[in-house]
């Protein structure tokens, strides 16, 4: 297999995403917490993985055309 193919922009900017929406949420509402920002740190996680989901319907998922076969025949 390839490596040119299996890494591309886009695979490269999904797996960017997923780290910094989950991980790096993650990790600040873990520091915030630390702190004594517990509320803060759990909006800091909602806002960021709500935004990482929504980024990735708005750029992968919502151009697919996902329908069935058009012609039935009966």
């Amino acid at each position: 297999m390839d490596t040119d193919t299996l890494l591309t922009r886009d695979t490269l900017l999904v797996i960017a995403l997923l780290v910094v929406g989950i991980g790096g949420s993650g990790i600040a509402r873990g520091l915030l917490a630390e702190r004594g920002y517990d509320v803060l740190g759990s909006a800091v996680f909602v806002l960021g993985y709500g935004t990482m989901v929504a980024l990735l319907w708005w750029g992968w998922l919502r151009p697919l055309d996902i329908t069935g076969p058009s012609d039935r025949r009966e």
